[in-house]
């Protein structure tokens, strides 16, 4: 399948799947009052970063975090304090902890990127997990998702950068538990952040199409027995707006997605069937953003530009809580 072919059947497939669905324009809150307090305040940690992603929740409920520059960045709540965690990172983008503690992370592609999957285990050893697809690399690993069952999920387009390509399409893998790599959706344009419901049963992608005047869209997949994401439909398009960057849930099932650029940049709060719960503003564009742990469960962190001119790490007391099922033994 060619480039144009692949992007012509994805917005073919968000276009059918658009028809009664909101636009940005369109946005509007209901249940504000329900996710954030109004005394609530956004809290920067940390704004020493070229571009900061990726935040996850590790086992002693510290905050790792990409800043794609090149370095993996750990921040204790403990402390408040933040040290390296892993450099070179490979150019870390997403990043996910393992049930037994490992972190899993999507290297990108350029200038010392590994353009694979890599597994960092608790000795600071770190490994492929897979790094092609039919013998071909990969564009850039973007952001991942691990299923209950231990199914890692993974975007892989290409956003910046003229490493050469050998994959003609843009779509979201899978490593199985045996360690086999699998098409799991060619049915996207561009995607980026990613998400698998608690129960293993749904994906959420952000599919942002370049094209101007096209679609920036979240959208929903069931997952069938083999795995693969089927059944696209679109919760919610951006228009021609800044789309979806990374995402996290909560407890409820509820989808926080960073997206939109000047007085749009913020976390979006959608239900599971895209209902518009909350709009979270940030200071500067927003890449990512996860739930804390233990006595932080409450507290959603999100890496965002910082006013300085760098991106850093803020936090935010929420009303809800973070769904880290996938991470539980």
């Amino acid at each position: 399948m060619t480039l144009r072919h692949a992007a012509s059947v994805g917005a073919l497939v968000s276009a059918l799947a658009l028809s009664s669905v909101c636009r940005s324009a369109d946005f509007k809150p209901e249940a504000q009052a329900e996710i954030v307090a109004p005394a609530a305040r956004l809290q920067l940690l940390w704004a020493e970063g070229e571009f900061t992603e990726g935040p996850a929740l590790a086992p002693d409920d510290s905050i790792v975090f990409s800043d794609i520059g090149n370095t993996i960045y750990r921040f204790d709540p403990k402390t408040n304090k933040v040290g390296v965690y892993r450099a070179p990172s490979g150019r870390a983008n997403g990043l996910m902890f393992t049930p037994d503690g490992r972190l899993v992370a999507c290297e990108g592609a350029n200038t010392g990127g590994g353009r694979r999957i890599s597994i960092r285990d608790s000795a600071g050893k770190v490994t492929t997990l897979s790094d092609n697809f039919e013998g071909k690399r990969f564009n850039s690993p973007n952001d991942l998702a691990i299923s209950p069952g231990g199914v890692v999920y993974f975007t892989d387009p290409r956003y910046v950068g003229d490493d050469p390509r050998e994959l003609d399409f843009e779509g979201v893998f899978s490593v199985q538990a045996n360690g086999a790599t699998r098409i799991a959706t060619r049915e996207v344009v561009k995607p980026n952040g990613i998400l698998i419901s608690a129960d293993g049963k749904h994906a959420f992608v952000a599919d942002n199409d370049p094209r101007p005047d096209q679609r920036r869209t979240l959208l929903a997949f069931d997952i069938d027995e083999h795995g693969d994401l089927i059944k696209p439909r679109a919760l919610f398009d951006f228009g021609s707006g800044r789309g979806i960057d990374g995402m996290t849930l909560d407890s409820a099932g509820n989808i926080y997605a960073t997206a939109g650029t000047g007085d749009k940049a913020g976390v979006y709060v959608f239900s599971p069937q895209g209902k518009h719960l909350a709009f979270l503003p940030t200071p500067g564009d927003p890449t990512n953003c996860v739930f804390g742990g233990g006595k932080e469960s409450h507290m959603l962190y999100i890496t965002a530009a910082a006013k300085n001119g760098k991106f850093g790490l803020y936090r935010l007391p929420l009303k809800t809580s973070g769904s880290h099922a996938s991470q539980q033994k």
